[in-house]
């Protein structure tokens, strides 16, 4: 069975089967994250990632509109006009399917590859990441989660430090695995920019090239940068080319890192 990593779905599920059906053999996938948000089927992409998943087809980890979705489950985030997750909100299997999506890490390790979905601070090795990971999965997965998600929003520390703990710890990390893009030079993360990274500012680099980075040397696949579009380099690799927005729905066999891609139908304005 051949294993795909597939880019930032976001509710995009008619793209999705349809490039599905064009890959050749047994398939799995790993999904980078945004499963929902923005697409026009929200409810019925992650009542489909789910299935897959429970047949051990498929392996996600979270993206920042996964978690948005949770946040606004909660009572703690309003709807904002552009989402689409008001199905998922109303539907029987509502609390099945947020408790499936709490218990899900924002990094996985499999066949020597890092999947995130946005991005990893350059103190951070692999395992580093998973270990940070999986801090955060056991706090959203706690019968308490919703104080963490109370205070899971907000740009600082936008520093690592080991001594980091409680709020701020797991904030500095979810920020960095699912939000940034861009880095100062010293390793703070710059949180506003999302345009592609040649129209960044000065003193900026996206954090894959950060020459510190401690995942240099493992690859590191993700999604999160529509606007930056594929990457494909020995060590990194990303797979969101804005499906929602009319892009492109990307995959990526594992084995041999043959891409698959099919157009999409525009679903929104191009935006983050």
């Amino acid at each position: 069975m051949s294993t795909y990593a597939v880019g930032d779905l976001q509710g995009c599920l008619a793209s999705f089967e349809r490039l599905a059906a064009r890959l050749p053999g047994a398939t799995r996938f790993v999904f980078v994250g945004d499963l929902v948000n923005r697409g026009p089927q929200s409810l019925a992409t992650l009542r489909h990632v789910k299935s897959l998943a429970e047949a051990d087809r498929a392996v996600a980890v979270l993206g920042n509109h996964d978690l948005h979705l949770l946040a606004v489950a909660a009572g703690i985030r309003p709807v904002h006009r552009s989402d689409t997750l008001q199905e998922i909100l109303d539907a029987p299997d509502r609390d099945e399917l947020l408790d499936w999506l709490r218990a899900l890490p924002l990094a996985h390790r499999e066949q020597g590859v890092l999947f995130i979905h946005a991005g990893v601070l350059p103190d951070w090795d692999a395992d580093k990441t998973l270990e940070l990971s999986d801090e955060v999965r056991r706090r959203l997965a706690a019968h308490d989660h919703e104080a963490f998600l109370r205070e899971m929003y907000g740009n600082e520390p936008a520093r690592w430090s080991e001594s980091l703990s409680g709020h701020d710890r797991l904030r500095c990390v979810v920020n960095a695995l699912t939000r940034v893009r861009m880095l100062f030079t010293d390793g703070m993360m710059h949180l506003k920019h999302k345009d592609a990274s040649v129209r960044a500012p000065a003193g900026l680099v996206p954090w894959f090239d950060h020459p510190q980075r401690a995942t240099r040397g493992t690859p590191v696949v993700f999604g999160h940068w529509s606007t930056e579009g594929l990457v494909m380099r020995d060590d990194v690799i990303g797979l969101d080319t804005g499906c929602v927005w009319g892009g492109q729905l990307t995959a990526m066999r594992l084995e041999d890192r043959a891409l698959f891609q099919v157009d999409c139908p525009p679903s929104q304005a191009p935006g983050d």
